[in-house]
C-alpha cells in the first residue's frame, strides 16, 4: 500500500517528529542503542511510506544517535575497544548472510526467542543482579567480540534489526559494567547501522529534506544530552534501571508488532 501524504500531514509531521525523536535519542543514547525500534514504527504511523521514507530515515537517526553518543563515551574512556572493534566488524560481515537466510528460515520463532532474551535481561537488571566480573583479557575481549558479533550480525540481518537491544544485555551478562556495556554498544551499533543505512539510501530512499534535517538536529541534541548525563551524572544503578524499563518495552514491542500483528 502506498501512502499519499497530504500537505497538512506533512506540516504536522514536520512539527511533531523532532520533539518525539529528541526524547527517544535522550533515552536510547544512555543505553548505547540507536532507537530505530521506536523511530521506524512511529514514522510509519505518522504517514511516511514504510520502505522509501520511514526505514531510511529511521536508520539514519539510528546512526546519528549512536555515533553522537559514541563520541561522548570515547572521550570519557568508557568504550571497551578490544570488544567493540571485533564485535562491530563481525556484525558487518555476517549481516549479509542473515539477509540471505531471511528467505530460507522462519523468522517469527527467532523473534520470540530474542524478545524473551531481552525481557529476561531486563528483569535481571531491575532485580539488581550482577554478573561475575573479572579482568577481561585482550584475548578474551577479542573472542567475545568475534563470537558474539558474528552471531548477532547474522541475527540482525535475519530479522532486520540494528542489534542494539541485544548487544547491550549480552555485554552486561558477559561481565562489562552497565556504563561500559552502553558505551561499547554505541560504537557497535554505529558501525552495523551505517551499512544498513547506506544500502537503503542507495536503493529505496526518498528523502523529505526538511523533515530529515529537523529530525537529525533533534537527535543530535538529544543524544548529546543523554550521553553526557549517563557518562557524568547517572550512577550505575540508575543506568541499570533505565536499561531494564526500556528493554522490557522493546521486548513487548517485538512481540506485539513483529509476532502478534505480523
Amino acid at each position: 500500500m502506498v501512502w499519499l501524504v497530504s500537505e497538512d500531514t506533512h506540516v504536522s509531521t514536520f512539527y511533531l517528529i523532532p520533539p518525539l525523536f529528541f526524547a527517544i535519542a535522550l533515552v536510547f543514547s544512555m543505553l548505547g542503542m540507536g532507537g530505530s525500534q521506536l523511530s521506524i514504527p512511529i514514522l510509519y504511523w505518522m504517514g511516511l511510506e514504510f520502505k522509501t521514507e520511514a526505514v531510511p530515515l529511521g536508520m539514519l537517526l539510528n546512526v546519528v544517535n549512536s555515533s553522537s553518543a559514541a563520541i561522548t563515551y570515547g572521550r570519557k574512556k568508557l568504550i571497551v575497544w578490544r570488544v567493540a572493534v571485533p564485535f562491530a566488524l563481525t556484525m558487518i560481515l555476517f549481516a549479509p548472510l542473515g539477509v540471505w537466510l531471511n528467505v530460507q528460515l522462519p523468522v517469527r520463532p527467532l523473534l520470540v526467542f530474542f524478545a524473551l532474551f531481552t525481557a529476561s535481561a531486563a528483569v535481571l537488571m531491575l532485580s539488581g543482579w550482577k554478573p561475575q566480573r573479572g579482568d577481561l583479557s585482550p584475548r578474551g575481549g577479542v573472542a567475545l567480540g568475534v563470537g558474539a558479533g558474528s552471531g548477532l550480525g547474522l541475527v540482525a540481518g535475519l530479522i532486520g534489526r540494528g542489534g542494539g537491544s541485544f548487544v547491550v544485555p549480552l555485554l552486561y551478562i558477559a561481565g562489562l559494567g552497565a556504563k561500559n556495556a552502553a558505551a561499547t554498544s554505541a560504537i557497535i551499533v554505529t558501525c552495523s547501522g551505517l551499512s544498513s543505512f547506506a544500502s537503503h539510501l542507495a536503493t529505496a530512499a526518498q528523502p523529505q529534506w526538511d523533515v530529515w534535517i529537523a529530525s537529525v538536529v533533534a537527535v543530535l541534541l538529544g543524544s548529546q544530552l543523554g550521553s553526557r548525563l549517563m557518562a557524568g551524572q547517572l550512577k550505575s544503578r540508575a543506568v541499570k534501571q533505565v536499561f531494564g524499563v526500556v528493554l522490557l518495552g522493546v521486548a513487548a514491542l517485538i512481540i506485539v508488532k513483529d509476532v502478534i500483528l505480523a
